[in-house]
């Protein structure tokens, strides 16, 4: 919890972590992912609350600028198939330390960033090698409302899980 509690930004997986790991190509091309709306809504309390989110995933796919966009993530790394230049540069742009982090991951290619960051979480389906190497496994599968999981851990944390909850009760 005290590791939750110290995070400034949350920085989330795509495959396998927003969404189910599943990937739908149309006969043109198009590539097409299915996203969890609890997911997007804890996204946007976690905003609210005042913690960052960014998304670095080694694909690269218009839906997932475009359910950026509507979510206001402002920090988007996509077709990194090497990720850790792109959390390093988070760092430097958000001025944080990597003690300040969370990141969220499902398979080794978000091991290097995981063991360096401050919170280390994986999605409850994700590979062994991978929970090993967490601080917390959520108890959801990934694009099963994991990323809600952690938005709540961390305003649980915070302090600002009961604000959050309770404005909609007004």
């Amino acid at each position: 919890m005290q590791r939750a509690a110290d995070t400034r930004l949350v920085i989330f997986d795509v495959d396998g972590v927003l969404t189910d790991g599943s990937l739908f190509l149309g006969d043109d091309g198009q590539e097409y992912k299915a996203f969890n709306s609890r997911d997007g809504h804890g996204m946007k309390m976690l905003q609210a609350s005042g913690v960052e989110i960014g998304i670095i995933t080694g694909r690269t796919s218009q839906v997932v600028k475009l359910r950026m966009d509507s979510l206001g993530i402002r920090h988007l790394y996509q077709g990194q198939q090497e990720k850790l230049p792109a959390f390093q540069e988070l760092l430097r742009t958000l001025s944080l330390s990597p003690e300040q982090v969370a990141y969220v991951g499902d398979d080794v290619v978000d091991l290097p960033i995981l063991i360096r960051a401050g919170l280390a979480i994986a999605v409850q389906d994700a590979h062994p090698l991978v929970k090993q190497h967490s601080h917390w496994t959520t108890p959801s599968r990934g694009g099963r409302a994991a990323a809600r999981d952690v938005c709540e851990l961390i305003m649980q944390a915070q302090g600002t899980l009961e604000r959050q909850l309770n404005s909609y009760l007004q």
